[in-house]
């Protein structure tokens, strides 16, 4: 009895550790996860995961679930089944705001920049909990306030020197190009060093020129910052440029999943995209 239960203990406690050294390597654990609009289910038994300091892609067709499973993601909504989890931490239902705090941040297909500020100002305005926010500490601690607004410009000035829009440092962020603006939300995502960055379509009515240079964006913060990336995207040579793996999803669940070379040869999500299974030598565009 007493070798059993010494058993029991360590196959509990070897189980336990399986599991926390599995969520070092996985960044984002979406486990079982359904979400019905009435009686639809827009995300239907999805399970996904986005390892620690890879760039991981997902396509579709139109309809295929992308965004709905995004918002899931970022918590813009619940699921209605399953769990997600957050650096190992089950993170089901927190607001996007709680999830800010935990280290996701979110991108959208239309920048959301503070059109009638500077681009300085738009990326010092990201950290949180700043001391001037407050009445009290603008008032009272006033040398903490100055001290505190220096280090953050200085981040600031070194986001657009990384981004290479220094000549841009003054510009009104709305007076910016589609294609700048989606490269200001890189730098302010920058500004708070997070675990993770959800991007939604950043190449979207995006020049040719522009786009390159958001994708050597992405790739040196993932390359020399150890930053981890999932997006959604319409170009698939930006895709295969920047994202290994790729995961496709049609009708609300996964299709398949591996490198982008894997996936343009896939019959499956040829059908999924062209409704044939006969081989195409072109590229299959994600929806």
């Amino acid at each position: 009895m007493i070798q059993f239960d010494i058993t029991v203990f360590y196959l509990q406690n070897w189980v336990v550790c399986e599991s926390k050294a599995w969520f070092r390597f996985v960044m984002i654990s979406v486990q079982n996860v359904v979400k019905h609009f009435g009686g639809v289910a827009a995300v239907d038994g999805v399970d996904m995961k986005i390892e620690r300091g890879s760039i991981t892609g997902l396509i579709g067709p139109n309809g295929a679930g992308k965004t709905t499973l995004f918002n899931l993601i970022a918590g813009n909504i619940a699921p209605s089944k399953g769990s997600i989890f957050l650096d190992g931490e089950d993170v089901t239902g927190l607001k996007p705001h709680e999830l800010f705090s935990k280290g996701l941040l979110r991108t959208f297909q239309i920048a959301h920049e503070f059109h009638t500020l500077s681009v300085l100002d738009n990326l010092m305005l990201v950290p949180p909990m700043q001391t001037g926010e407050s009445l009290l500490g603008a008032w009272f601690r006033r040398k903490e306030v100055v001290r505190q607004e220096t280090e953050i410009r200085k981040k600031a000035e070194d986001v657009i020197s990384f981004l290479n829009m220094k000549h841009m440092t003054a510009e009104l962020a709305g007076n910016l190009s589609g294609g700048q603006k989606k490269l200001l939300e890189l730098g302010r995502t920058m500004m708070v060093e997070p675990k993770v960055v959800v991007l939604d379509e950043v190449g979207a009515g995006v020049n040719r020129t522009l786009l390159r240079e958001i994708g050597d964006a992405i790739l040196s913060m993932n390359r020399d910052r150890g930053y981890t990336f999932c997006m959604i995207e319409h170009d698939m040579d930006f895709i295969s440029r920047l994202c290994d793996p790729v995961v496709v999803m049609a009708e609300g669940k996964i299709l398949a999943q591996g490198s982008a070379d894997e996936i343009k040869s896939n019959e499956d999500v040829i059908e999924a995209y062209l409704g044939t299974g006969l081989k195409n030598k072109g590229e299959v565009l994600a929806g």
